[in-house]
């Protein structure tokens, strides 16, 4: 017998939200609201299940919409936020590992995260892109940098992502030097989150300024700069590590 379940829908990077006078939330029920192909099983961290599907481009019907997965950080719960995240990673890679890498036989499902390939015995899980972010301090002033990536105005932290042979700490300092030119000292590690854009890690740090003049990756940053308190930039949002950073230097200046 069926049983009533979330429903995890996305179409590209956005996912399928009914909306009410009561704000968003997830479709929920028996059956899914839209017609879907391919349906999987998604067993989630919180020891959950719910259905997990991908959809062609299309107009829901009312009451549903299709958000971005990053704005739903604004109308769902944060526990459901981050669920719609892991359910998205698992959209991602069912979609991209469909086909043996080693020899192109259709992949067949094995458990919850893991494919083995019929013919060579291939086996592949989900993977997980690894990279820093590090909030570099100055006396009473952090560093802060706007890659040409962002599509908004706002500053945020230097990151980027590790690579073969690299130790965590040994990126920090690479990408700290590659982007900026600095040199930094006392590096220590803060907090980490998923970050399901698609299938990311993003482990924070924090480190202090050593010696330098910031000269900026121009390929990668179009500005940056040493900035107190009384003068930040837009900032990145709540959602993200790099505001948590953020905001956990500002509040060592609350606690003085």
């Amino acid at each position: 017998m069926k049983r009533s379940s979330d429903w995890f829908i996305f179409k590209d990077d956005q996912i399928l939200l009914r909306h009410s006078a009561d704000g968003y939330s997830l479709p929920h029920g028996l059956e899914p609201p839209i017609p879907l192909g391919e349906v999987f099983e998604g067993h989630f961290h919180d020891g959950t299940t719910a259905p997990i599907a991908r959809v062609e481009p299309l107009d829901p019907p009312e009451p549903y919409r299709f958000v971005g997965l990053r704005a739903s950080w604004d109308d769902l719960p944060v526990d459901l936020y981050r669920k719609a995240g892991e359910a998205r990673q698992l959209a991602h890679w069912d979609a991209h590992s469909r086909y043996c890498p080693a020899c192109g036989t259709p992949m067949e499902r094995k458990g919850p995260i893991f494919k083995r390939c019929p013919r060579c015995g291939y086996e592949l899980y989900p993977p997980i892109a690894t990279a820093i972010i590090v909030l570099i301090r100055r006396g009473e002033k952090i560093l802060l940098v706007r890659s040409r990536d962002f599509r908004k105005n706002f500053y945020g932290l230097v990151a980027g992502f590790l690579e073969v042979g690299e130790t965590l700490e040994e990126c920090v300092r690479r990408e700290v030097r590659e982007e900026t030119s600095l040199e930094i000292t006392n590096l220590r590690y803060f907090d980490s989150q998923p970050w399901p854009y698609p299938s990311g890690l993003m482990v924070g740090f924090v480190a202090d300024y050593l010696a330098g003049e910031v000269r900026l990756q121009d390929e990668e940053l179009c500005a940056g700069a040493f900035f107190d308190r009384a003068h930040l930039p837009e900032l990145p949002q709540k959602l993200s590590i790099a505001r948590r950073l953020i905001d956990w230097w500002l509040s060592q200046a609350e606690g003085e």
